[in-house]
């Protein structure tokens, strides 16, 4: 048995502490907040008659292919069953437009979606139809600096419009202009031509930090592991074959936190370091520092009786209108009429966007909305370009890093932070 400490209780760092206590190594987890969730969590707010609501901090939608996912949720006692509501792909319009997988077997759920497109030319359904083709037949892999659109092109100006630019800006929150070709052929691959319901929409049934981040950390206190809350990490010092956390000696580390944070406390932490790993440290802090990061904003609004005819809309984005979805938070177990518009790769500031939300309600849904509280995730995920690197898990020996953002083949995902953590304990068994 070692002794372990993970600095950072987001997914990827409380993934990585259950997963390594199960294993039998004895677990301290250093959180620098007094929340746990790191960037998925729940955060209090209230309506504008003082009615308290719980909401989050970005409204987050998983997919079945999310297998790691599922499986942490019901290893912490979690029934993803009652937990997520479970819905085929949609990707339909206030209006009625836009597509819906059947209840068939992949990937021919994924065909019937195409055929069976609303507001779609047979001209539209013909250039998908082709071009999925031929990502099937060329095994989903294509040139490594190619953007998602130089990918698609020769799809029609609809298809793109309804489909590839939701799915990427949802995915890997990058304009698809700018987005990686081959991290979103795998999330099509993996979504859309997978296993039977990889495809299946999971949205939430209740708030993030309860969905995950609280149901874990019972977990862990069941099973023996600390947790430090508020406890924000100094300094890391090499002590015989582990290290040291502020004064504390331990086996190995994982750094879990976001990668600003963990650059600025490996940069701090080399000194202690022989020159050699001084020098890898500094190579990983250099990949970190490089990366650019995207913005999400949630918009909440809500007015008494607003119902949607799903609990998830797509909606038509533009320079003046930029949520790309909206969700009925009550028809997810919250407050009724309280809706929530999302605004990936966002880049206005808080006012701009949440009067334009606004306005785009009333406009597409026909809805005259109060506004709630508008939450800006400035860094909510590093941007997905072509031809990326990524950082890689390991960081110098016994020192490990996890995170969605840390190299992998997944985009800044709850499942990538999972798969992360999980990788980063296995790395840890191995070396």
């Amino acid at each position: 048995m070692s002794r372990l400490a993970i600095i950072g209780a987001g997914w990827a760092g409380m993934a990585a502490a259950v997963t390594a206590t199960a294993a039998g190594h004895q677990v301290v987890l250093f959180e620098a907040t007094h929340a746990l969730g790191g960037r998925a969590r729940s955060v209090a707010g209230q309506l504008l008659d003082g009615t308290p609501v719980t909401l989050d901090n970005g409204q987050h939608i998983l997919i079945g292919a999310y297998s790691e996912t599922m499986r942490l949720l019901l290893q912490v006692g979690v029934d993803p069953k009652t937990a997520l509501l479970r819905l085929p792909l949609t990707l339909r319009f206030p209006d009625g437009a836009g597509l819906q997988f059947p209840n068939w077997p992949a990937p021919f759920d994924a065909f019937g979606a195409i055929v069976g497109a609303r507001g779609w030319r047979v001209a539209d359904k013909w250039s998908l139809l082709c071009l999925a083709g031929r990502w099937q037949r060329q095994g989903f892999a294509c040139d490594a600096n190619a953007s998602v659109t130089q990918l698609c092109q020769g799809l029609s100006t609809r298809v793109l419009a309804e489909l590839i630019e939701p799915l990427c800006v949802s995915a890997l929150n990058t304009p698809a202009h700018e987005a990686s070709a081959q991290v979103f052929l795998r999330v099509m691959q993996d979504a859309l031509f997978g296993a039977a319901g990889a495809s299946y929409l999971l949205l939430p049934r209740r708030d993030l930090s309860a969905l995950f981040p609280a149901a874990g950390a019972r977990h862990l206190l069941e099973h023996g592991a600390q947790l430090r809350l508020a406890a924000r990490v100094g300094a890391l010092v090499a002590h015989g074959s582990g290290w040291q956390v502020d004064g504390e000696s331990f086996d190995a580390v994982i750094v879990a936190t976001g990668a600003s944070a963990a650059a600025r406390l490996l940069t701090s932490s080399a000194a202690s370091v022989d020159a050699a790993t001084a020098q890898a440290m500094q190579r990983w802090c250099a990949l970190a520092k490089a990366l650019r990061f995207e913005a999400i904003a949630t918009v909440y609004a809500w007015c008494p009786g607003a119902r949607l005819s799903t609990p998830m809309l797509a909606l038509r984005p533009d320079a003046t209108a930029p949520a790309q979805f909206v969700f009925d938070r009550g028809q997810l177990g919250g407050s009724q009429g309280l809706l929530a518009f999302v605004v990936s790769a966002s880049r206005a500031d808080r006012a701009t966007l949440q009067a334009q939300v606004l306005r785009q309600a009333s406009a597409q849904l026909g809805l005259a909305l109060q506004p709630v509280q508008t939450i800006v995730e400035k860094q909510a995920t590093f941007a997905c370009t072509p031809g990326l690197q990524r950082p890689a898990l390991q960081i110098a020996p016994a020192l490990l890093a996890c995170g969605d953002y840390v190299a992998g083949p997944y985009p800044a995902t709850l499942e990538g932070a999972v798969r992360s953590g999980l990788a980063a304990v296995a790395a840890l068994q191995t070396s």
